[in-house]
């Protein structure tokens, strides 16, 4: 897990969509939250989806789609607890 929370601390938007993503949200939830632009959340989710951090627990939808963390989005999470903020 050192090789994925080091490579979230070193990208401040991916440390954002991490910390904020407690529970299931959609991007606009998440957007709202971390006042990254709506672009820049479909990024990172999709780059945190790739690296096996996040899933979309409702794909087949085309508008409302919920992400949460995987486990070892989790893991990587609670490593990173108090370097989130």
């Amino acid at each position: 897990m050192i090789k994925e929370s080091s490579w979230v601390v070193r990208g401040s938007q991916r440390k954002k969509i991490l910390e904020a993503l407690e529970n299931p949200k959609i991007p606009t939830q998440l957007k709202e939250e971390t006042k990254l632009s709506l672009n820049n959340v479909s990024d990172v989710l999709k780059v945190l989806s790739e690296k096996g951090l996040v899933k979309c627990i409702n794909p087949l939808e085309k508008t409302g789609r919920f992400y949460e963390l995987t486990t070892k989005g989790s893991k990587v999470r609670e490593e990173l607890v108090g370097q989130l903020k």
